[in-house]
């Protein structure tokens, strides 16, 4: 491992700090940044993130993802995850930790806005930020740009169904134009560049000329990630100071949701005899959050200063720090899944 990933759990936590101090000190930045977005997605985290997943496209083999169908239990592990578990898990865990156990601390308006934050983030499984993480670990290429696209059709048709069913509302807007332009923005164009890139360094029938640049991409795939951290921190610098309890508070059901999941599926993909290439993106992508989309479905449904909008800002901030630790655990575990 290079210098940014042996020490990328500091990188990240230097970066949080930076992202608030700045987000603080230099706020009107942040503002014009945050500004820049079309559909709900900011374009600016889309570069960033482009930047990031881009060298896990170019290692995408096309000849070999005919064979994914031959594994099927990766990917019905990551679907049964993603869909039959976590969305009810994360509702239950909001409502009992909001409405029960915190309840002197919040009042029961603020709790319920606060629940449907967290279930929209639990019905918005991670498009783009699983490719990097799949990366971390090591994990087939080929199989997780599988899952990703089998999770973005499902979503299509499931999100609006099973948010609306947990949130009690029977008529929920989806901004389709948010899903639309994400999927694109982080699975289509990088998919298509990371494959003329693949292209062309295979037509020179050197092999070392693929692995030499995909090394040569690692850092800055690391720099988008960091530069990702600073931006989402900085964009929220001013609740974070100001309403640091009711973060904390809201945190809580996330990280032992999140954590919860992950055991979950780990253990599963452990029990299924899955190699550990396939059992790493197949736990992580259910447990990583597609942000975006709920960020835009929160503001769109509740409102920009509403609790529910909040409730998916918190879930942004925890989710590349809990990220990186699931990373580092997935890693250190590797031998559990040799044969």
């Amino acid at each position: 491992m290079g210098l940014f990933e042996r020490y990328l759990s500091l990188w990240v936590a230097l970066c949080i700090v930076a992202g608030v101090g700045l987000g603080n000190m230099v706020p009107a930045f942040f503002g014009l940044v945050a500004k820049l977005e079309f559909a709900h997605v900011n374009l600016v985290v889309a570069i960033l993130i482009w930047v990031m997943i881009y060298p896990m496209m170019v290692q995408i083999d096309f000849s070999s993802i005919r064979d994914v169908g031959k594994r099927p239990k990766g990917l019905l592990l990551t679907l049964a995850i993603n869909w039959l578990i976590k969305p009810f898990t994360m509702a239950l865990l909001g409502w009992f930790f909001l409405k029960v156990l915190f309840v002197d601390w919040i009042d029961s308006q603020s709790a319920s806005e606060y629940i449907a934050g967290m279930i929209l983030l639990g019905v918005a499984p991670c498009t783009a930020m699983v490719f990097v993480w799949s990366q971390l670990t090591r994990g087939d290429p080929n199989y997780t740009l599988v899952q990703v696209s089998v999770n973005d059709i499902i979503m299509v048709f499931a999100f609006a169904p099973i948010a609306a069913f947990l949130l009690g509302v029977s008529d929920i807007h989806v901004p389709w134009g948010t899903l639309l332009l994400a999927v694109v923005l982080y699975v289509v164009l990088p998919l298509i560049a990371g494959a003329i890139t693949r292209h062309r360094l295979e037509a020179r029938g050197d092999n070392d000329q693929l692995v030499n640049f995909v090394h040569r991409l690692k850092p800055w795939s690391m720099i988008g990630l960091l530069a990702t951290v600073v931006l989402l921190f900085g964009f929220q610098a001013e609740t974070i100071i100001k309403q640091p309890q009711t973060i904390f508070l809201i945190a809580i059901p996330l990280l032992i949701q999140t954590y919860g999941i992950f055991l979950l599926a780990y253990g599963a993909a452990k029990a299924l005899n899955l190699p550990h290439n396939i059992a790493a993106p197949a736990s992580l992508i259910g447990t990583s959050n597609f942000f975006e989309l709920a960020v835009a479905v929160a503001i769109s449904l509740f409102g920009i200063h509403s609790g529910a909008a909040l409730s998916t800002v918190v879930g942004v901030l925890v989710e590349v720090p809990v990220m990186l630790s699931l990373v580092a655990i997935v890693n250190r575990t590797r031998h559990w899944f040799e044969i």
